[in-house]
């Protein structure tokens, strides 16, 4: 599972998930489409064509991407949000979760969240990473931001999204 946030409007987490057997052609497939010059594909810095394109290769791949949301921001609305999106990786039998790093303190209090929770016990492994650093985190970057812009770029990538209520 991959997961990457926005903050606009709210808080909101968008976990990608990937079969093991599949990380190598996700990784593949996003490499695929970097520009020259790019070490990732980051939504913020896309234009709006080049968005259009990787949202349809993202729908027409089928990735399952599930995601977790609040109202509020800040760091205690991603705590509850992180422990949801944990009890849904237990449900799915989930074994890594990698989340895409933020500053030293951040993931420092992303780690005492993750401890509270049953992670350990359902034996998952969990990790912060740069973005960069693997290309799988990049799907999630782009559902987060689809999602936060809303109205046509919400619709476009809605057909891989799964919405886990409180």
């Amino acid at each position: 599972m991959f997961v990457d946030e926005t903050e606009r409007g709210g808080h909101l987490l968008a976990a990608t998930l990937v079969a093991p057997a599949a990380l190598h052609s996700t990784r593949s497939l996003m490499r695929s489409l970097l520009l020259p010059g790019e070490r990732r594909v980051h939504f913020k810095s896309e234009k709006d064509s080049r968005r259009k394109f990787i949202v349809s290769r993202i729908v027409e791949r089928a990735f399952d991407v599930v995601v977790v949301s609040s109202c509020e921001k800040g760091d205690s609305a991603r705590a509850v949000l992180l422990e949801r999106l944990v009890a849904e990786a237990v449900g799915r039998g989930v074994s890594r979760l990698v989340l895409d790093s933020r500053d030293h303190a951040g993931n420092g209090r992303d780690r005492v969240v993750l401890a509270r929770t049953k992670a350990r016990d359902a034996g998952i492994v969990y990790e912060h990473i740069q973005s960069s650093a693997d290309p799988a985190l990049w799907v999630s970057d782009a559902v987060a931001w689809c999602l936060g812009a809303g109205g046509d770029w919400a619709r476009r990538i809605s057909p891989v999204v799964t919405r886990i209520q409180p």
